[in-house]
């Protein structure tokens, strides 16, 4: 959907007002359904203008529902992102800042607090926050889980072959506390299977569903079917294309279960990605770094505080209750969607300790200012923070590819600012410039990041 045929701010408020009189908590408790995608380019969907992809479901999802334009991840990392989707927290509070660390018991999932209100709770596909015992989905509020609890799998194998010469390559496939085999089955496919049972399943309490694809992470795996609808495209984005169409299915088959089983009309979706494309050598071919997944316009990939690394995709579908063919342009994050669902639900967000996501249901559905002063990141000596239009990046790295983009910025641009709104590749920097709020942004990110080493 393009700039040229959105809807104004006028007319969102307008169409949202008739959806507003509607008041979530006067109505049956709605099914929430959470799909998340790995190490997605921030524009590879079809409606956010990538033609040579083919993503119709998505895009019928987005038509129907409202498309975020300003979302961010809270990290640009995998488990970190997870993280904060799980707990509403930013990485760091959670105790997850980097890809490794588990989610501790003392975290309060989104699982569990949906559990304590009746729901009936499920994870497929990637968790990677934690492999034992009190760490594993089961132990964090999932009734039902189906998929793989590291970080990535070979799609046919379902084996973690990463991890040499530390440690030997391992299955890695279960459901729920049980390891299971099924050699030689595409995952997405699976994992979309899972899904279509999960929601077809017959039940008296509501549920949350959480789907966690893998696509489209490296190792690159389709199968022919896909890879087939591409022909016209050279051979690493030809895969990047066939393994997002295998979900974008998926994605159709789940949708079309919702409406078999009539829970359509009663189904909160949130889609997003948990990062921006990777550069990774595992991701490319012949020993290079990855090229297939685009993050155009913005700087920076997968592992990047620039806006590449976590300007993710995102849109929200509930038909009825969410504005259909609208784009929202308030910032927004990941941490948020936890309490924006505990506050449709009636599910109790925890008061003894501190929380960074916000209720968005009002930005979404009315067009309300964004609750957030500002967000901030880091990814290791990486820092990064937004206020309005000012995004200021310390010590950044592009992670690129290149062997420069992998080193941090020096010089006067160890210390970038942008206007993002009209930079979005951050591009120029205006810490001369604009001295007074690059002193602002620092003190800001100052005091944030003390902030969130408290529990």
């Amino acid at each position: 959907m393009s700039d040229d045929t959105k809807l104004s701010r006028r007319t969102l408020l307008g169409g949202a007002a008739a959806l507003a009189a509607i008041k979530p908590n006067a109505l049956a408790k709605p099914n929430v359904l959470v799909i998340l995608f790995d190490d997605l380019g921030v524009t590879d969907f079809g409606y956010l203008g990538a033609h040579d992809l083919k993503t119709p479901n998505i895009d019928k999802l987005a038509a129907g529902g409202t498309v975020c334009r300003k979302w961010y991840s809270n990290a640009p990392v995998c488990a970190p992102a997870r993280a904060a989707l799980m707990t509403g927290r930013s990485p760091i509070r959670a105790g997850v800042p980097g890809n490794g660390a588990p989610l501790q018991p003392r975290e309060k999932s989104i699982a569990t607090l949906l559990k304590a209100k009746g729901y009936e709770t499920g994870l497929l596909g990637k968790w990677h926050l934690g492999s034992t015992a009190e760490t594993v989905p089961n132990a964090h509020g999932f009734d039902y889980f189906y998929g793989f609890q590291e970080g990535c799998v070979d799609f046919y194998s379902h084996r973690y072959y990463w991890g040499e010469p530390s440690r030997a390559n391992f299955h890695d496939l279960w459901r729920n506390r049980e390891e299971i085999f099924e050699d030689g089955s595409y995952l997405t496919e699976r994992i979309g299977e899972e899904a279509v049972s999960f929601i077809s399943r017959k039940r008296q309490s509501p549920w949350f569903l959480y789907t966690a694809f893998n696509a489209v992470h490296y190792p690159m795996h389709a199968p022919k079917k896909y890879v087939e609808r591409f022909a016209q495209l050279e051979p690493e984005r030809r895969m990047y294309a066939a393994m997002l169409a295998a979900a974008d299915d998926a994605i159709g088959g789940m949708v079309a279960a919702l409406e078999r089983s009539g829970q359509r009309e009663n189904t909160l979706i949130f889609l997003l990605g948990d990062n921006g494309a990777t550069t990774e050598r595992r991701a490319g071919l012949n020993q290079k770094a990855a090229t297939a997944g685009s993050n155009k316009p913005f700087r920076g990939y997968k592992f990047s505080t620039f806006d590449g690394g976590m300007h993710v995709p995102a849109l929200v579908n509930w038909p009825g209750h969410v504005p259909a063919a609208q784009q929202n342009k308030e910032i927004l994050m990941t941490a948020d969607i936890l309490p924006t669902v505990c506050g449709l639900t009636g599910a109790e967000v925890p008061d003894d300790r501190r929380m960074d996501g916000q209720d968005i249901w009002q930005v979404i559905t009315e067009g309300k200012a964004s609750p957030h002063e500002y967000v901030a990141w880091t990814n290791g000596p990486q820092l990064a923070i937004r206020k309005g239009k000012w995004k200021l990046v310390l010590n950044g790295v592009v992670h690129d590819g290149t062997p420069e983009g992998e080193k941090p910025l020096t010089g006067e641009d160890a210390v970038f600012l942008s206007d993002v709104e009209e930079d979005p590749g951050e591009s120029r920097n205006l810490r001369r410039e604009r001295p007074e709020v690059t002193d602002e942004l620092q003190t800001l990110l100052g005091r944030w990041r003390k902030d969130v080493e408290i529990f």
